[in-house]
């Protein structure tokens, strides 16, 4: 018994050393997003405001109204701005800017890459076998590459300085969400397949009717990761927008940081912690079938 005990207390002690490391940048971030200016840029650094009893208080200045100081003869001058107020860069703009673009890009790319996936596998067609190598070639291409090429095919579409570039390609599909997909796929009973064709299903129905409901938690995993790239890509903004009012969140908080008088570390911190909600709540509420899908792969046939 004690020693089961001790090669458990083995097994944890590495994963809760492991989730540390994740977990504390995450929780030093909103508690500085917690706290007065004056106390982020002091020397003597704590987790925790001085005055815990303000929090409320600094929390509101940071997120929302930002900070204002008292000067004599009833004047007030602005120390620090608020997240979603600040003048600096217009956050709800950009906010809804980069739920527009993760929304479309990471649709176009579950649904499209659910297509080819069945298409590779379970369609016969000519150069099949090539477009599996062709495949894991496309894998090992880095985005920087592609860039040039990718530019000047918008451009000459009349398209840069518009979102279409940061969405438009996720609806040919992805190589890697294509990969996964298929080695998903290609766990799903033979059995599904021939009853779907007796009862008259075509490609089309059997694609529908059996391999999209059956892969719900591979589909929750290629839209997890490609979300969670495309709410944080920072070079494909970055190259394809020029004016501020397309701007996505990355670009927003990369600008408030370069920020003239000095960034302000509490300011910054509030709006990572805002960009960072959705996808923590996403992830939070879609777990079930994420976990089904790790617990899928690493089931043996």
């Amino acid at each position: 018994m004690m020693t089961r005990i001790f090669q458990s207390v083995l097994r944890t002690i590495p994963a809760v050393l492991v989730a540390a490391v994740f977990v504390a940048p995450l929780l030093w971030m909103i508690a500085t997003s917690a706290k007065p200016i004056d106390e982020v840029r002091s020397a003597d650094l704590k987790l925790l405001p001085a005055d815990v009893s303000r929090t409320p208080e600094y929390i509101v200045s940071n997120y929302v109204e930002g900070a204002w100081k008292e000067l004599p003869g009833g004047h007030r001058v602005n120390v620090s701005e608020g997240a979603w107020s600040t003048d600096v860069i217009d956050f709800p703009q950009q906010f809804r800017n980069t739920v527009v673009v993760a929304s479309l890009s990471t649709l176009g790319l579950a649904l499209s890459s659910a297509i080819v996936a069945y298409g590779m596998l379970f369609v016969p067609w000519a150069g099949r076998k090539p477009m599996h190598a062709l495949l894991f070639v496309a894998m090992a291409i880095p985005f920087p590459v592609i860039i040039i090429p990718t530019y000047l095919l918008f451009k000459y579409l009349g398209l840069i300085g518009t979102l279409a570039p940061l969405w438009v390609p996720a609806w040919f599909g992805g190589a890697f969400g294509i990969y996964l997909l298929m080695q998903f796929f290609r766990r799903i009973p033979s059995e599904y397949f021939d009853a779907g064709r007796i009862d008259g299903l075509s490609n089309w129905g059997l694609f529908r009717h059996i391999v999209i409901p059956l892969s719900k938690p591979a589909l929750v995993v290629v839209s997890i990761f490609h979300l969670a790239f495309v709410w944080n890509d920072f070079l494909g903004p970055l190259i394809f927008l020029h004016h501020e009012s397309q701007f996505t969140l990355a670009l927003g908080l990369q600008r408030l940081m370069q920020q003239h008088g000095g960034t302000a570390w509490n300011t910054l911190m509030a709006a990572c912690t805002i960009s960072l909600l959705p996808l923590l709540l996403i992830f939070i509420s879609l777990e079930p079938l994420l976990m089904s899908a790790l617990r899928s792969a690493f089931r043996k046939q």
